[in-house]
């Protein structure tokens, strides 16, 4: 894990540090997006404080309209050949299923505050694709880090694990469509997909060693934004 996790800091740095040298940046872009989000069932296994083993494939629930509401926001400085370098931040959630919460042996097991992927981002867009429109085609992939707020309680602990961690290595996947509003201001729709490697510590009690639990997560997301150029 820690070589993957240094593999994705060097790789995003060094598209950080292109886009930064980089004198043919013409436009920086702006965007921030609303949307509806599911994430895909997976394998999570691991062990409690208390030692106890488990191995089950979970069902999560995005719940994109429940407060905290699903969002994100990327910068993106574009080149005249219609290459952009930039970040990406996306505050996704999961939420485990009472089954599979009991199953396992917690009452809470959820990443709402978020699950949150932070990405370098380096994408291409097309101009002129329709010939005479104001739409305008992209796609692109990102690759950084899963940041989530974990939320766990096992029944009967007097410690409730609730706090940000570093889980592991994320990738993201966009393809997507803007419309020109004026010159600055533009409309986009587009589909995201997010995929992270999780590796959780569940606090134990004072004198408790902890527990882990470790995940594939897989979100899918069909976004509306604006964004500004400047």
């Amino acid at each position: 894990m820690s070589h993957m996790m240094s593999n994705a800091f060097k790789s995003a740095a060094a598209i950080v540090a292109l886009a930064v040298a980089t004198p043919a940046a013409a436009e920086l872009e702006l965007s921030f997006y609303l949307g509806t989000q599911t994430a895909s069932d997976s394998d999570a296994s691991g062990y409690l404080p208390d030692g106890t083993l488990f191995d089950r494939k979970v069902s999560w629930d995005g719940k994109s309209f429940d407060n905290p509401y699903y969002y994100g926001g990327r910068a993106m400085w574009w080149m005249d050949n219609g290459l952009g370098f930039g970040l990406e931040g996306t505050h996704t959630k999961a939420y485990a299923s009472a089954a599979d919460r009991a199953a396992i042996g917690v009452s809470r097991l959820e990443f709402t505050d978020g699950h949150n992927i932070f990405t370098a981002n380096v994408m291409k867009r097309y101009p002129g694709a329709f010939d005479g429109s104001r739409f305008t085609p992209y796609a692109g992939a990102g690759i950084g880090l899963a940041i989530p707020h974990v939320d766990i309680q096992v029944p009967g602990s007097g410690r409730r694990t609730y706090d940000y961690e570093t889980t592991g290595l994320a990738l993201r996947g966009i393809a997507g469509i803007k419309y020109d509003l004026t010159e600055d201001w533009a409309l986009f729709g587009e589909y995201q997909i997010t995929w992270s490697d999780n590796d959780v510590t569940i606090k134990g009690d004072i004198g408790q060693p902890d527990g882990k639990l470790r995940t594939e997560l897989v979100t899918h997301a069909v976004n509306i934004g604006i964004s500004y150029s400047f």
